[in-house]
């Protein structure tokens, strides 16, 4: 049997479409979505990417053997475009009702006369159609004349997660005690919710021990981790569960000698194997899928690519780049956390000290709109150890950066939060997708808003972008390890 699809909206793209279909007539409306496809272990995802809406009386006209269709040049001109631009082809058109709907029996003959057909012109993208009412989505998706599967649920992605259905879900099952109190604030069902969740955290150190401590604990199905590195004595204040055994910290003591020193650094834990340790202390039934590499590479960064939501814990320019197409190309919300503390390097003064979280959403503009991916650094992470100490003209010794957890735990708490209220749907409608600086020396917090350019090559919808691509695109990783 085949597993049913889930199709995954922006809310930029549901408020378009649902305007269009509900303008207050109470009467039937058409459009095309063009959708990107990736696969997964639980089916294939749909992404939408963009709307072709149909006139009415123009595109969507009467029918001959049900109440309304779309002209057959309007699906001609669709379908071509569609094609062209990589991308598959999925009818839209509204019933009556709110949370529950379904397709007439006009409907599904329309789709088995038609559907084959377009599906040789679409050369392998799939098509298909989703019937809606105002709470509610029901699908029939063609991947190939043998390969039709329904639409299981449908994923809005605005300030709060919605999940459309095409009949209201089954109760969930009665949760364990120990989540007792959280499930009092989002209830049975949010906390269903976080158990089915699939959640990624890319770096293990000082922002993402506690962010996957948090999550482990709200009870989160699956996680996703990636570092490359080990713990060192230096790290045991910030990571979350680290040991002093774990860091071999009596053979690291500055009056050992240098051989011993390098034993120890090699045989330390690494971090990805205290998180797991960490994870499952809070939450023996997480499934935890650890994986010692660097986002940077292809096979790292694919297993991140049907992630539920995305956590950028790890510094470093090409780490941003490799997020930040996730988020676009397979519409994965996510969120990039740090802390910057800058001290004189003569005198030792705090000069400015602040937690950051950075919400980033296919919605809302990308890393590259708002200037947080620098070329230069890209280039110089690029180099290699030797290139980028040649490169080190002034000869200035690498003096690690202040750093301290409660100033980690500002970034990882306020963007779990954020994470928690929206994946459970708590979220207001208008929550604000302000970046937000948290500024301890001042106690203060400024909201410093975000940037999109609709003519952006990650988060635009021009040709050729990026977004809701899905793996018809290669991501910007290399390859190897």
């Amino acid at each position: 049997m085949n597993v049913p699809a889930t199709l995954t909206m922006p809310g930029r793209l549901r408020d378009q479409l649902w305007r269009h279909l509900f303008p207050g007539d109470g009467d039937e409306h058409g459009a095309v979505i063009m959708v990107g496809i990736t696969a997964s272990d639980q089916g294939p995802r749909l992404l939408a990417r963009d709307l072709i809406l149909a006139r009415d009386h123009i595109d969507y006209v009467a029918g001959r053997r049900g109440y309304r269709r779309l002209r057959a040049e309007f699906v001609q001109e669709a379908v071509i475009h569609c094609r062209d631009w990589g991308f598959g082809y999925l009818a839209v058109h509204n019933h009556g009702g709110t949370d529950a709907v379904r397709f007439s029996g006009d409907d599904i003959a329309s789709h088995e006369r038609g559907y084959p057909a377009l599906l040789d012109i679409l050369a392998g993208s799939p098509a298909g159609a989703i019937v809606v009412a105002s709470n509610a989505i029901a699908g029939d998706i063609w991947f190939s004349a043998e390969d039709r599967r329904e639409l299981a649920e449908t994923r809005v992605l605005g300030a709060r997660f919605e999940r459309l259905h095409a009949s209201p879900p089954p109760r969930p099952r009665v949760q364990d005690a120990r989540y007792d109190r959280q499930a009092r604030l989002f209830g049975d069902r949010g906390q269903d919710l976080l158990a089915g969740a699939k959640v990624g955290v890319i770096g293990a150190g000082g922002v993402g021990s506690l962010v996957i401590e948090q999550l482990a604990r709200l009870g989160v199905g699956h996680l996703v981790v990636a570092d490359t590195d080990r713990i060192e004595t230096s790290n045991l204040s910030r990571v979350a569960g680290s040991t002093k055994r774990d860091a071999h910290s009596w053979a690291a003591e500055p009056n050992r000698p240098d051989w011993l020193q390098r034993v120890g650094r090699a045989v330390a834990a690494p971090k990805i194997r205290i998180a797991r340790r960490n994870a499952r202390r809070a939450n023996s039934r997480c499934r935890f899928e650890g994986i010692p590499g660097n986002i940077i590479f292809a096979h790292v960064a694919l297993a991140f690519s049907d992630c539920d939501y995305l956590f950028l814990a790890a510094d470093g320019a090409q780490p941003r780049l490799v997020f930040n197409a996730l988020v676009h190309q397979y519409l994965i919300p996510g969120v990039q956390m740090g802390v910057k503390i800058v001290a004189d390097k003569d005198t030792g003064e705090i000069l400015d000290a602040f937690s950051i979280v950075r919400p980033v959403t296919p919605d809302h503009g990308c890393l590259w709109c708002n200037g947080l991916i620098s070329p230069a650094r890209l280039q110089q992470e690029a180099a290699t150890t030797e290139e980028r100490r040649e490169q080190n003209y002034l000869n200035e010794p690498d003096v690690p950066a202040p750093s301290v957890i409660t100033m980690n735990a500002v970034a990882a708490s306020h963007a779990t939060n954020d994470f928690m209220y929206a994946f459970t749907g708590l979220s207001q409608p208008n929550a604000s997708p302000d970046y937000q600086r948290f500024l301890p020396r001042v106690r203060s917090v400024e909201d410093l808003g975000t940037r999109a350019d609709q003519g952006c090559m990650e988060c635009g919808t021009r040709e050729g972008s990026r977004l809701a691509t899905g793996d018809a695109r290669q991501l910007p990783v290399r390859l190897g390890q």
